[in-house]
């Protein structure tokens, strides 16, 4: 891993940041889609992940962004620091809801569910989804699951995502109340009641950043990622749980990994 100083870290760090804001106060609104059609995860097909640009014209940054996610992370190259905040959550128990979008399982918090603190901006816990196997990889390897939640600043302008990895081992405590839920959930969604997003057990802890992009259409970049680097563990059962729920088509829904093109990839410490 490569060490870097302070000022080449926070220069690289105001750079991509400008940028996040630039590109995000053009894209209000520009969330993940809720419905799957008529995007696929399945390679070599029409509206496979090589596709997506082509399918619809709000879609075509998926194919010519050059800030797309997710991405390989290489620990012999990323940039291990000290000197970029950390985030600081601030969860609360609320409602939520769960629902079958197609390509994955989302659980859509109504109320309020807390927040994280980033760089001075309070960005608002919104949702969480699963993806498997994982989306980003970790020096080549994919991991078993990964489960993505998605903030938003209190303008509705920025948009944050805390990534978290999954290895296959003891049951995941978070899924453990959800999961009967998200074998017979519906595109309607269910209310499941007030759900603690403290249980995923978001900490401040060494993670991943860089600037990227949504991981499904309509691929919005200037997204402020941080992937957890310490996995945790999901059981098989619970992550084929997960697979067995979405549509034939969707049991993988991992996008591919996207090229870096230079971006700077820290692992903040």
């Amino acid at each position: 891993m490569a060490k870097t100083s302070f000022f080449p870290v926070v220069l690289s760090f105001i750079f991509i940041l400008s940028y996040t804001m630039c590109i995000n106060a053009n894209a209000t609104g520009k969330h993940e889609v809720d419905d799957e059609e008529p995007f696929s995860y399945l390679l070599g097909t029409a509206e496979g992940p090589y596709k997506w640009g082509t399918l619809k014209p709000d879609w075509e940054i998926c194919n010519t962004g050059l800030f797309q996610s997710p991405i390989n992370f290489r620990n012999k190259t990323v940039k291990v620091t000290k000197h970029i905040p950390h985030f600081t959550p601030n969860y609360k128990i609320a409602s939520a809801t769960i629902m079958n979008r197609g390509h994955d399982i989302k659980l859509q918090w109504e109320g309020d569910a807390g927040s994280i603190t980033l760089n001075g901006t309070v960005y608002k816990l919104i949702q969480c989804h699963w993806h498997t196997p994982s989306e980003h990889k970790v020096d080549g390897q994919s991991l078993a699951m990964e489960a993505h939640l998605i903030h938003q600043s209190v303008n509705g302008k920025l948009i944050a995502v805390i990534g978290i990895l999954f290895n296959i081992g003891p049951p995941d405590p978070f899924l453990n109340e959800l999961i009967h839920h998200a074998k017979k959930v519906d595109h309607k969604g269910k209310k499941v009641g007030l759900v603690d997003p403290n249980k995923l057990g978001v900490k401040a802890e060494p993670f991943y950043r860089y600037i990227g992009s949504l991981t499904i259409p309509p691929c919005t970049e200037g997204i402020v990622w941080n992937v957890l680097h310490q996995p945790r563990t999901v059981s098989m059962d619970q992550m084929m749980a997960l697979r067995n729920a979405v549509n034939d088509g969707f049991q993988a829904n991992a996008r591919p990994a996207q090229g870096l093109r230079r971006r700077p990839v820290y692992l903040v410490m």
